[in-house]
């Protein structure tokens, strides 16, 4: 494994790295945890086909309802996971803090469990509809937080970018198997069984997430925060498949060490409060923070939820009629993110880097967008005649606006997210990312469908809108966002500018604080050295 990667990842870091910590056990580590990320894809995209779907359509009343009215309650149910998602975002933070990673991973699959059932069970009841989307949000929303927090703290430097990226890729493999069980269900399945099976089928990542957990071990960037010191030499050993004194080994070790020093020295609390001081007060966390913010909102202004959860509307806006064509249009659509996801994390995530690859995806997805937008407004589809060679290009747009999105915007911001922050703030920055995440994902879920049907004919203003947005996020990017690639979890605080605050704190005060980890025995005071 570790010979194929130095072929296709290009940093610095990979040719010095030994090559035993590029084994599979690593790997097998992300995607069980990833598969937190099927859950989120499953449930986003088969709802969009269930809504259309004529026996979920007869059972929930949405048959006899004008345009607008059956718009809202569409986006009710689709955007009432993305409320849960919120709230589970923001309580992971302390549940992944206080009972660690891998149990707080385990108790979101749990919920997320519970949700489906109730979704399969509602039997055309809304409210009982509305309140197992919640539940399931609440476990989806709480496993994008702690996925990413968990798998970074686990990769080694030189692909911590693909295998944080994974959560991604696992995202657009639940998207296309959705879209390819609604196809499925419609061709060969009738009455509430149609879209019974799907609803039932969102609960199968939950069931391998909470599966996979059981066999995996505790980050040991959490278990050293907790001062269980040989238990995070040992399960850093165990993922490396290094002996425990190993040279690198030992190096990351101390670092890890020195990091919670430096951080313990600046603010020596761990309650909430000390954590959000540190995090507001201090600017070079500060500034993480906000680009995590800011991040977040830009994926989800990219407009690509709009087109995950209402895709067979917007392909028949295109002109693609029949309903079973629009499922397999919208099945082809999820191949290509998948494909294009894994294509960027095995050959761009740790060779071109986070920088370069949101500003050209930035141009590239805003100019397919706009054409697409400019197309509805000048050659709008008329009901029952061929599409037009014009038409067939917009087609095309929505399939590269997909792969556009997965060289970029999709897998490099939960990346970023969770790499930049200290790990005493980690868990509590990408809460609010994931948060932010799923706020604005609830806000283009809920006004999607109403923007389609007033925004223009054919709703034509919400691409180009979507594509201004776009265009914004590359001057964004330019200006704030610095390359991270090939860097230690360790080396943020450096580059944010945070570790020389820290020095000239101790200066200050005249002291010369240093950890003493029982990392063995007889093990001395670690050396005052940079990170």
């Amino acid at each position: 494994m570790s010979w194929l990667l130095q072929k296709i990842v290009h940093n610095e870091a990979m040719k010095s790295d030994p090559k035993e910590i590029y084994g599979w056990r690593v790997y097998m580590l992300a995607c069980s945890a990833c598969c937190g990320g099927m859950l989120f894809g499953m449930d986003s995209g088969i709802i969009g086909g269930v809504l259309t779907m004529p026996p979920f359509e007869q059972t929930y009343g949405l048959e006899n309802l004008s345009d607008v009215a059956q718009a809202n309650l569409s986006a009710n149910i689709v955007s009432t996971l993305q409320a849960g998602c919120f709230f589970g975002a923001l309580l992971a933070s302390p549940a992944a803090d206080k009972w660690g990673r891998r149990l707080a991973l385990m108790g979101s699959a749990v919920i997320g469990i519970i949700g489906v059932i109730m979704q399969a069970s509602a039997s055309g009841h809304l409210p009982a509809m509305y309140i197992g989307r919640l539940i399931t949000g609440f476990g989806v929303g709480a496993a994008s937080m702690i996925n990413p927090l968990y798998v970074s703290e686990n990769a080694p430097r030189a692909i911590r970018g693909g295998l944080t990226g994974l959560y991604q890729f696992f995202i657009t493999m639940g998207i296309m198997l959705a879209f390819w069980i609604n196809y499925g269900a419609l061709l060969h399945l009738s009455g509430s069984t149609m879209y019974l099976v799907p609803l039932a089928m969102q609960g199968l990542p939950a069931v391998l997430l909470f599966a996979g957990m059981t066999l995996c071990n505790e980050s040991p960037r959490w278990l050293a925060k907790q001062d269980r010191w040989e238990e995070a030499r040992a399960t850093l050993s165990k993922v490396r498949a290094l002996p425990a004194d190993h040279p690198y080994l030992e190096e990351e070790f101390q670092a890890i060490a020195l990091q919670l020093e430096q951080e313990r020295a600046l603010v020596g609390g761990s309650g909430f409060w000390d954590l959000m001081k540190e995090m507001w007060l201090i600017h070079g966390n500060r500034k993480r923070a906000m680009i995590s913010i800011f991040l977040m909102v830009c994926q989800q202004m990219t407009g690509t939820n709009a087109i995950n959860y209402y895709s067979p509307q917007i392909f028949k806006n295109l002109g693609v009629t029949g309903n079973a064509t629009n499922l397999f249009a919208t099945g082809v659509y999820g191949i290509v993110k998948m494909i294009s996801c894994g294509v960027f994390l095995v050959f761009v995530a740790d060779s071109l880097g986070r920088r370069r690859s949101l500003l050209w995806t930035s141009v590239a997805q805003g100019l397919a967008m706009l054409y697409i937008g400019l197309y509805i407004r000048i050659a709008p589809p008329v009901e029952g005649a061929p599409v037009i060679p014009a038409g067939y290009v917009a087609l095309v747009c929505i399939f590269l606006f997909a792969a556009f999105f997965q060289f970029g915007w999709g897998p490099v911001c939960w990346i970023y997210v969770s790499e930049i922050p200290t790990a005493r703030l980690r868990s509590l920055n990408v809460a609010f990312g994931a948060a932010t995440q799923w706020l604005f994902n609830f806000v283009v879920a809920r006004a999607v469908p109403n923007m389609l049907a007033t925004v223009g004919a054919n709703g034509y203003g919400t691409y180009i809108i979507f594509a201004c947005f776009c265009f914004s996020m590359g001057v964004f990017v330019w200006f704030f966002i610095p390359e991270t690639k090939g860097l230690s979890l360790e080396k943020m605080d450096e580059l944010f500018g945070v570790t020389n605050l820290v020095r000239q704190k101790e200066e200050e005060i005249g002291q010369d604080q240093s950890v003493d980890p029982p990392n063995k025995a007889g093990a001395s005071h670690i050396e005052r050295t940079a990170v």
